[in-house]
């Protein structure tokens, strides 16, 4: 269980964008001397494959509603790859120590699929803008968060893990605040459509 802290981690961040996540700990485990990461990660068909994810990814999270959609399909990828990875970082584990990678993976799964929800659902709120810039802007800074929480979780899991903890019970938070703000205007709207002749308001 000593993988645990990089299990959470690394669910946070797969649950904001898988392909970045198995790309940063794969080229980690190819190209550093890092124990804790599994060489799956590292082969070059597997890399080869996450980076042409992750292009395709950049791209369609950056384009309004498409990025919506990008999410609903990835509902299931994220939390999937989320509880992979877990349960690849408990390593090669007897018959007796399967209860790590069982533990390992329900971690990292159940990590990224409340991660994922928080992103959907502030995406959500963020496409009523009419503008695409606050959508590039927010997509970007996903990208950062996820890069650098990675790179951290490979020399600090410890220290990483209590950053995702934050950034969740953040995302949660906000995702609150800002389903109450969309709420609240959809009613305003809603109060300024003109009614039909006769209907009451």
């Amino acid at each position: 269980m000593e993988s645990l802290p990089l299990a959470f981690s690394s669910g946070w961040a797969s649950g904001v964008n898988a392909y970045l996540v198995v790309l940063v700990l794969g080229l980690a485990d190819r190209f550093g001397d890092y124990a804790d990461i599994p060489d799956a990660l590292g082969r070059w068909d597997v890399l080869a494959i996450a980076g042409f994810l992750y292009s395709m990814e950049f791209v369609a999270d950056k384009i309004p509603y498409v990025d919506s959609t990008w999410d609903a399909v990835s509902t299931f990828i994220r939390p999937t790859a989320g509880a992979v990875v877990g349960a690849l970082l408990a390593g090669d584990v007897g018959p007796d120590a399967r209860l790590d990678q069982v533990a390992l993976a329900a971690v990292g799964g159940g990590t990224a699929l409340a991660s994922h929800l928080v992103k959907s659902g502030v995406r959500l709120a963020v496409n009523t803008s009419p503008e695409p810039v606050t959508n590039i802007g927010v997509s970007v800074l996903e990208d950062f968060a996820v890069l650098g929480l990675v790179a951290l979780a490979v020399q600090h899991p410890r220290l990483a893990a209590g950053v995702a903890g934050v950034l969740l019970l953040l995302g949660l938070v906000l995702l609150v605040l800002l389903a109450r703000l969309v709420r609240r205007g959809w009613r305003r709207w809603q109060a300024r459509r003109p009614h039909p002749h006769g209907a009451a308001p």
